[in-house]
């Protein structure tokens, strides 16, 4: 009985956003995998939205049997397109993530709300490198470690919250984001079909909560405030795993 039941669990496939990796769903992952869900983190490009989700989709859809789908940060605009390639994902979670209507960017929905540390100059807060390849003119995004006028620095923007030695860890090992996703439009968005959680971090600095709230009610998403920033998924991960079995729990 206890085999068939984990069975029976939909998998869970988590995906990382701007400035991480893979590994900033650790803490969260080992909680699934104690729960007994099966539990994929897959690379996620930083490449562009529809690239992005058509790769995450691939992914997908090499897994069988019903999917809860997991984006934090911009991944929110992967998951977003990437459920409408899939026909097994039967929940989407997003965890202080984007969650796009049809049309709108990154770009769009950082400035749509006061309060957001990354839409000052992109020199003041940005290391921007060439890399082979890509669209011309394009480079990607790295954020800076250290304070810079409005700029509160990686720790005080990205990784609030987070203790210093962590967070020196996690700007060192950044995953950048090429600049063209920021202005590339998000498609058909899945949260109008597919049942949608949101945790919003009472303390983003990155995403305003005031943009969180709006795009997880205009969403229809069950809504579960933190008391976090960005980075949720490293310091209340209790409460993120806790949500995205929730979500499993009630599409299983």
């Amino acid at each position: 009985m206890r085999a068939e039941a984990t069975q029976a669990k939909p998998a869970i496939v988590l995906v990382h956003g701007a400035w991480a990796d893979a590994s900033s769903w650790n803490p969260v992952m080992s909680r699934l995998q104690n729960a007994g869900y099966t539990v994929y983190a897959p690379p996620n490009p930083l490449r562009g939205v529809q690239s992005d989700a058509q790769t995450i989709a691939d992914f997908v859809n090499t897994i069988p049997g019903p999917v809860v789908l997991v984006g934090h940060s911009y991944g929110g605009f992967v998951i977003t397109n990437a459920a409408t390639l899939s026909h097994n994902v039967k929940a989407l979670v997003y965890d202080d993530a984007y969650i796009p209507a049809k049309g709108e960017t990154v770009s769009q929905l950082n400035s749509a709300q006061p309060g957001s540390c990354v839409t000052a100059a992109p020199s003041t807060f940005l290391n921007l490198v060439p890399y082979p390849g890509g669209p011309k003119g394009d480079v990607d995004a790295y954020l800076k470690y250290a304070p810079n006028g409005s700029y509160q620095g990686f720790e005080g923007c990205f990784a609030n919250g987070v203790p210093p030695a962590q967070a020196r860890l996690l700007a060192a090992g950044q995953r950048p984001l090429a600049v063209s996703a920021t202005s590339e439009p998000s498609g058909a968005p899945a949260s109008k079909t597919i049942p949608s959680w949101a945790i919003v971090g009472t303390a983003d600095n990155v995403i305003p909560p005031a943009e969180l709230l709006f795009m997880a009610n205009r969403a229809g998403s069950h809504v579960v405030k933190v008391p976090a920033g960005h980075l949720s998924l490293l310091t209340r991960p209790g409460t993120v795993a806790d949500t995205i079995i929730a979500a499993a729990r009630a599409v299983g």
